[in-house]
């Protein structure tokens, strides 16, 4: 069985991230939605749970996280090209999203990031395939 990641994540109004994340271009699995939480499809092998506050504590003792003052992580995904990184960068700002730290173009790697209206951190980031070293 190959290996899928499941990134769970608190949100305070369910309805209006997942208005969110369909602007910014994701789909869900309607077989594991309900008023608790949806299954949010990011690729074949990685899904975002999208968690109520209360259905996300019935799974930790610790406190979630106010990330108006931390960052409990930073979500980095891959793209195929610059203008891919760039439209699902802007597709986050329209949304409702706020940029997170600015544009960074090393030339070989570019990335660009937002923050979701819950203010968990989405990068997306493109690197030239010419400049991974190889074994």
């Amino acid at each position: 069985m190959e290996t899928k990641v499941f990134i769970n994540f608190a949100v305070k109004d369910l309805q209006k991230s997942i208005e969110f994340f369909t602007k910014v271009g994701y789909t869900f699995n309607k077989g594991f939605t309900d008023e608790s939480g949806t299954c949010m499809i990011i690729s074949e092998h990685i899904y975002a749970m999208l968690l109520t506050e209360p259905r996300f504590k019935d799974f930790t003792s610790r406190e979630i996280t106010d990330t108006t003052k931390a960052i409990e992580v930073m979500n980095a995904f891959s793209c195929d090209s610059r203008q891919a990184v760039d439209d699902i960068f802007n597709r986050g700002i329209e949304a409702g999203g706020k940029e997170s730290a600015p544009t960074q173009d090393h030339g070989f790697m570019y990335a660009r990031e937002f923050q979701d209206l819950d203010g968990h951190v989405w990068s997306y980031f493109w690197m030239d395939p010419a400049a991974i070293p190889q074994n």
